[in-house]
C-alpha cells in the first residue's frame, strides 16, 4: 500500500519536481533505508545474466560508495540470508528480480522508467523473504539501468568530473535512502553525444604520454564520463586516428559501456578518414574509383559489431568539400549503394541500421537543391562551425522516420580563425541555438564538437543535461544551473561566486575568441574601452583567486582547471595585448613611455607560457600537454606552429619627457534633457549617442500567442531578448503588432541612425528576405530590416562571426527635440536583439558599442 501511495504523489506531482529531489540524505528519518552506518555498508546485486554494462556500472558504484564511506561494498548475484537491507540494479529486459518484483506489483513503473534509456529509483519494503528494505534501481534497458545507478553516484556526492577534472569526493559518514520518494525519468533527446576532435597537438600528446595513443584504456575514462553525463553517442578522436584500427579493442570496449559509435560527418560506413591513408588504393573519388571504395566500406561495415549510427554520403579527401561538378545524381547514386553494403553485411533491410546523412557545409546546397535520402536516414543539420544553427526542419514540415538532429560546435579548426585553446561558449547562447533545435522538432540526435574534452567541462555538462530534457532548464534557470554545477564540484559555501566567474569569463571570451584577439580589438585611442576591458578580467581574476585562497587544498586543482586557470590565462592575454596597444600609441608620438609597455607587454607574454606550465604540473603532471594549444601569433586562420610575440616598436626620447596623450577624459553629461515625470527606465543623449541595452525596454507588448522573453546575460555586453515561441508565425509591424517600446530624449531634431546589434543567428529556414524585424520612432512607418542579407557573404559571415554580432543600421528623421518613443517590432523568431545605438554621426571606434546610457 505504501508504494502505491509514493506513485499516487510521484504523478500528481510535476515531473521536474520529483527529478530535482534527492533520494539520498546523510539524516536518519522514519523507514528510511540505511545504506551505510558507522560500521557497515549494505550489499549490492546484480543478476550474473544481465547485460555486461549493468555489471560494470555496479562496479562503478561499489568504488563510488567506497570513496565516499570508506567502507566497501560486496557484489552479489543471489539474495543472502541475513541480507535485511540491499542494493538492487537491473533491467528489465534481464534480471529476474526485478521482473519478479514487477510481477508482484511491488515495482509499479512510471511511464518515463518505460521509455528508451528510462529508469526508476525508489526503496521498496520488504521487496523479498527475509529482506527487510531494498533501494531498488530498475532500467528500461542497459543504459536505462546504468544512468540510474550512476544518478545515485551523483546523489551520493562523487560528481562526474571526479577523474576528468580531480574534484575530491566528500567523505560521508552515514548515508541513508528516503522513503516514499520515486526518481524516474528518460531522455528527450534519443541520442545524445560529443565528437573529440581537433585533437592535436593536446589531447594527442596527453594521450600518448599517459595511455600510449587513443586506445581502449583512453576510450573507458572517456565512456566512463559519458555515462556518467548521460550521453550514449560519441565520434571518436580522428586526427589521424581511427577507432577501430588504432585499437582492437576499442569497438567491443564501447560495447560492453553501451556507447553507440558514429564517425564523422565525412567518414562513411564505420571507416575513419585516415584509414583511406593507410589501406586505400587509388583517388578518394567515386566516378573513377567506385569499386575499391566499396570494398573499403565493405569492411568497414563488417568490422563494426558493435551499436552504431552509420554515416552515409560522402565528401572531398580530408573532409574538403567534392568538385563543383559533382551532381547531386551522383551523390544519390553513393548513398544508394552505401545502403546496399549496409544490407548485405547485416542481413537485413537497410531501414533497420541507424543511418545519418550530415548537412554539413557544402552538403546542404546539396539538399537545398534537392538532393534526398531515404526517409529513415536521420538528416544531421549543423551550425556554422561557430554556433549559429544553419537549417531546422518548418513547424509544418512532413515527419521523417529517421527525425532529424544537429552537429554543434564548442571547437573549431578552420575560418575565420581556430578556436581551440579555452572555453569560449556562454552558455545562454548555447541554450538560445538548442532551443530553436528543441522547438523546431530536431530530437533524434545531439551532437557537439568538444575538442579535447578539457576545458569544456562546463558546456559539455550543460549540453548534455540540456539534451537530456530541454523542457527542464528555461533561460532563467542558467545561472541557477551554473550554480548547482559549481557547488556539485565545489560545495555549496562559494557556488554563487564560482558560477559567477564561471559565466562572466565565458561571456567575455565570447566576445571574440582568444585566437582572435589583438591588441587592435578593443579601443585604445579614442575611448577608455580597452582599459575597462582590461579591468574588467583583472577584477574577475581577483575574484577567482580569492576564492582560491579560501577553498579546502584538497579542492584547488579541481579549481585550478574549472575556474583559476581559464580566468588568469585569459585576462593576463587581455592585458599583454592593451600593453601592445599602448606601446604602438606612444611610439606614435614618440612617447618614451613605449618602452615601458613593451617591456610589460614582453613579461605577460612570457607569463602565458608560466600560466600554461602550472596548469600541466598539476597533480604531479597528470593533465601534461592539455593547454599546449598555440593561442598567440596567429596570421590567418591556422594556428601558428609556436606561439610568437607581437610586434612592439622602442623610442629613442627623453625618459624625462611625460606624456599626457593617455589621459582619459569624462564626457559631459546631457541628464537635464529628462523631464521629473519621466518613465523609467529612460534613455538621454550623451555625446550625440543614445544606448540601450535590449531588455530595458518601458513596455514589452505581446500580440497574438507572442511574449517578449530575456535571455538572461545572452550577449556581448547585457543580456538580450527575443518573440517566444521561437515558432511564432511571421507577424506585420504597426498597430498593436508585437513590439517593444523604448522611452528616449533627444537633444535635437533632424536625422538619426539607429544600430541594431544581434546575435549572428543564420537564416535557418531560407527565408526569401532572410530574418527580419522593424524599427520606428514615434508613429512613423516602422522599416522592415533583414539581418540575413548577407549569410552568403564569405567576408559578411567571417566578421559576423569573428565580432560574434550584427549589426543593422536604419535612419530616421526626428521633427523635435525632447521625449520619442524608440519602437523594436517583431517580424520573424528566432532573432536576438542585444543592442540599440542611436546616433547623430560616425561613432568613435567601440568593438562593444557605446555605452548604455540609461536613467533609472
Amino acid at each position: 500500500m505504501k508504494n502505491i501511495l509514493s506513485l499516487l504523489v510521484f504523478f500528481i506531482s510535476s515531473n521536474c519536481c520529483i527529478i530535482s529531489q534527492s533520494i539520498i540524505s546523510e539524516k536518519n528519518a522514519p523507514a528510511s533505508l540505511s545504506i551505510k552506518t558507522a560500521t557497515s555498508v549494505i550489499p549490492i546485486y546484480t543478476d550474473s545474466e544481465d547485460f555486461t554494462l549493468v555489471q560494470k556500472v555496479a562496479t562503478i558504484l561499489q568504488q563510488d560508495i567506497t570513496n565516499v564511506t570508506g567502507l566497501t561494498p560486496r557484489l552479489i548475484h543471489s539474495l543472502e540470508t541475513g541480507s535485511k537491507n540491499i542494493i538492487i540494479i537491473g533491467s528489465r529486459e534481464k534480471s529476474s528480480l526485478i521482473r519478479q518484483l514487477i510481477a508482484a506489483k511491488k515495482l509499479l513503473l512510471t511511464p518515463s522508467a518505460k521509455k528508451w534509456e528510462g529508469y526508476q529509483v525508489q526503496v521498496i519494503h520488504k521487496p523479498f523473504k527475509g529482506v527487510d528494505h531494498a533501494l531498488v534501481i530498475a532500467g528500461n534497458d542497459r543504459r536505462g539501468t546504468a544512468y540510474g545507478v550512476l544518478e545515485l553516484s551523483k546523489q551520493i556526492g562523487v560528481s562526474p568530473w571526479y577523474w576528468w577534472a580531480d574534484v575530491p569526493v566528500k567523505p560521508k559518514k552515514e548515508l541513508f535512502a528516503r522513503d516514499a520518494i520515486i526518481i524516474s525519468d528518460a531522455p528527450k533527446i534519443k541520442y545524445r553525444g560529443i565528437f573529440i576532435n581537433d585533437e592535436a597537438p593536446a589531447l594527442s600528446g596527453w594521450t600518448r604520454e599517459k595511455f600510449g595513443g587513443f586506445n581502449h584504456h583512453f576510450y573507458e575514462r572517456v565512456f566512463e564520463l559519458m555515462l556518467r553525463l548521460k550521453a550514449n553517442y560519441l565520434w571518436p578522436a580522428m586526427w589521424g586516428n581511427a577507432f577501430y584500427d588504432d585499437d582492437s579493442l576499442n569497438g567491443q570496449t564501447a560495447d560492453d559501456y553501451g556507447i553507440v559509435i558514429g564517425t564523422s560527418h565525412h567518414e562513411p560506413l564505420m571507416r575513419a578518414h585516415d584509414e583511406w591513408r593507410r589501406y586505400g588504393q587509388g583517388k578518394w573519388n567515386y566516378d573513377s574509383n567506385a569499386s575499391r571504395l566499396q570494398e573499403f566500406w565493405k569492411q568497414g561495415m563488417q568490422r563494426a559489431t558493435n551499436e552504431k549510427i552509420v554515416s552515409i554520403g560522402m565528401r572531398g579527401d580530408g573532409d574538403e568539400p567534392m568538385t563543383e561538378k559533382t551532381a547531386t545524381a551522383l551523390l544519390e547514386r553513393i548513398v544508394n549503394d552505401q545502403r546496399k553494403i549496409i544490407t548485405d553485411v547485416t542481413g537485413k533491410p537497410a531501414a533497420q541500421t541507424p543511418q545519418l546523412w550530415a548537412l554539413y557545409k557544402e552538403v546542404q546546397d546539396y539538399y537545398d537543391k534537392g538532393m534526398r535520402v531515404p526517409d529513415d536516414v536521420t538528416l544531421l543539420l549543423c551550425d556554422d562551425n561557430w554556433g549559429n544553427i544553419r537549417k531546422l526542419p518548418r513547424v509544418n514540415e512532413k515527419p521523417r522516420k529517421g527525425g532529424y538532429g544537429i552537429y554543434y560546435h564548442f571547437d573549431y579548426v578552420g575560418g575565420p580563425r581556430n578556436y581551440k585553446w579555452v572555453n569560449t561558449n556562454p552558455l545562454p547562447r548555447v541554450w538560445e541555438q538548442m532551443h530553436l533545435a528543441w522547438q523546431y522538432k530536431a530530437r533524434e540526435i545531439w551532437i557537439v564538437n568538444v575538442g579535447d574534452i578539457k576545458p569544456m567541462e562546463l558546456p559539455i555538462s550543460f549540453f548534455l543535461d540540456y539534451a537530456w530534457n530541454p523542457e527542464k532548464i528555461a533561460p532563467t534557470d542558467i545561472q541557477t544551473y551554473t550554480e548547482r554545477w559549481s557547488a556539485q564540484q565545489f560545495g555549496e559555501n562559494h557556488a554563487k561566486g564560482i558560477a559567477r566567474i564561471l559565466a562572466t569569463y565565458a561571456k567575455y571570451n565570447g566576445r571574440r575568441k582568444p585566437e582572435l584577439l589583438d591588441e587592435k580589438t578593443y579601443d585604445a585611442v579614442f575611448t577608455n574601452e580597452a582599459w575597462q576591458v582590461t579591468n574588467d578580467y583583472k577584477n574577475l581574476l581577483a575574484l577567482a583567486e580569492k576564492i582560491y585562497t579560501e577553498l579546502p587544498a584538497a579542492y584547488r586543482d579541481a579549481y585550478f582547471q574549472l575556474v583559476l586557470h581559464p580566468v588568469k590565462a585569459c585576462s593576463n592575454l587581455q592585458e599583454m595585448y592593451f600593453a601592445v596597444a599602448r606601446n604602438h600609441f606612444a611610439f606614435m608620438h614618440n612617447d618614451p613611455s613605449a618602452n615601458q609597455w613593451a617591456e610589460k607587454a614582453k613579461k605577460l607574454f612570457e607569463n602565458d607560457s608560466l600560466i600554461t606550465l602550472e596548469y600541466h604540473q598539476l597533480g604531479n603532471g597528470k593533465w601534461n600537454h592539455m593547454m599546449s594549444q598555440a593561442h598567440i601569433g596567429y596570421t590567418y586562420w591556422q594556428q601558428p606552429p609556436r606561439q610568437k610575440m607581437p610586434e612592439l616598436k622602442n623610442v629613442d626620447a627623453d625618459p624625462n619627457y611625460s606624456s599626457t596623450l593617455m589621459v582619459e577624459t569624462e564626457p559631459v553629461s546631457s541628464l537635464s534633457l529628462i523631464p521629473k515625470n519621466a518613465v523609467r527606465p529612460s534613455f538621454y543623449e550623451l555625446n550625440g549617442i543614445v544606448s540601450i541595452e535590449a531588455d530595458h525596454y518601458s513596455r514589452a507588448i505581446g500580440a497574438n500567442g507572442v511574449k517578449w522573453q530575456v535571455l538572461p546575460d545572452h550577449g556581448r555586453t547585457g543580456s538580450a531578448i527575443t518573440p517566444f515561441p521561437v515558432t511564432a508565425t511571421k507577424k506585420n509591424p504597426g498597430a498593436n503588432a508585437p513590439h517593444v517600446e523604448y522611452e528616449i530624449y533627444l537633444a535635437d531634431s533632424g536625422m538619426v541612425n539607429i544600430e541594431a546589434y544581434f546575435s549572428p543567428t543564420l537564416n535557418f529556414h531560407n527565408e526569401k528576405d532572410g530574418l527580419q524585424y522593424a524599427i520606428s520612432i514615434d508613429e512613423e512607418q516602422p522599416q522592415r530590416v533583414n539581418i540575413n542579407a548577407e549569410d552568403k557573404n564569405v567576408q559578411a559571415w567571417q566578421k559576423w562571426v569573428a565580432n560574434n554580432i550584427i549589426i543593422k543600421k536604419t535612419t530616421h528623421r526626428v521633427a523635435k527635440s525632447g521625449r520619442h518613443v524608440l519602437k523594436y517590432w517583431m517580424v520573424h523568431p528566432g532573432v536576438v536583439l542585444q543592442k540599440l545605438v542611436i546616433s547623430r554621426s560616425a561613432q568613435q571606434p567601440r568593438y562593444l558599442g557605446p555605452e548604455e546610457t540609461i536613467w533609472k
